[in-house]
């Protein structure tokens, strides 16, 4: 069956309103348009993104519902703290954004990964800017997982994660919780639900709700120490 998806103008950075976004496949609101900073930032600000595969057309998507993390109710479990303490790992933020990007990249088969060297340039350009962070997990010089993201506000929208080694991925998000909800941060936005993240904690939230929050939240303005580089050490309650 035929559908119809808007096409984005080359020049101006507007987009459909995210209702409009098709229920099949969930979420596909537009297409075409490019990845510089101002649509870019316009796009998260409304709660949509990109994800597409190479050779495909550039895609914009605003699904419902989304997946989302209440980052001062984000609670590890047992297993991980006791993990964590004998680990060894250190964790930084915003050491190594281009690298993280990259690797959740490579990490991923080439059939599996919507991370496509024009996105990788676009949000490595994005932290240039200020707009694209990361969080990173060592073993020793070794960079073994992170996660990646654009700020809006008390709004943390997350793109990617990685982990070459044991709970490496998840060790990066309970720390970026703890992290951002003391800085201000009240919401990480996971985009896509799935099962992995549902074991992690994350909660479904319908697009009127998100968008509500969102367009309450995207323009606060947090702890100036929020996005500043430096090492994060969970904390045990």
């Amino acid at each position: 069956m035929a559908i119809y998806l808007p096409e984005l103008d080359p020049v101006n950075t507007d987009f459909p309103a995210p209702e409009t976004a098709l229920a099949e496949p969930n979420g596909l609101l537009a297409f075409g348009g490019d990845l510089r900073p101002a649509r870019l930032i316009s796009a998260y600000r409304q709660g949509i993104f990109p994800w597409f595969s190479e050779g495909e057309p550039l895609l914009w998507w605003s699904p419902t519902p989304r997946g989302v993390f209440l980052p001062a109710q984000f609670t590890p479990s047992k297993s991980l703290r006791k993990f964590y303490r004998k680990s060894g790992y250190t964790i930084t933020l915003n050491h190594a954004c281009k690298d993280v990007i990259q690797l959740c990249a490579d990490t991923r088969g080439k059939d599996e990964t919507w991370i496509t060297p024009e996105m990788i340039r676009a949000y490595q350009n994005m932290h240039e800017l200020g707009y694209c962070h990361s969080v990173e997990v060592w073993q020793g010089e070794k960079l073994v997982g992170g996660l990646y993201g654009i700020a809006m506000g008390g709004v943390f929208c997350g793109e990617s994660m990685f982990s070459t080694a044991d709970n490496a991925s998840k060790i990066a998000l309970w720390c970026f919780c703890q992290h951002f909800s003391a800085h201000g941060g009240q919401l990480i936005d996971c985009q896509m639900m799935n099962d992995h993240l549902a074991s992690l904690g994350a909660a479904e939230m319908d697009r009127p709700m998100f968008t509500q929050a969102l367009h309450h939240l995207r323009d606060d303005v947090l702890d100036a120490l929020c996005y500043q580089p430096q090492e994060l050490t969970p904390v045990f309650s």
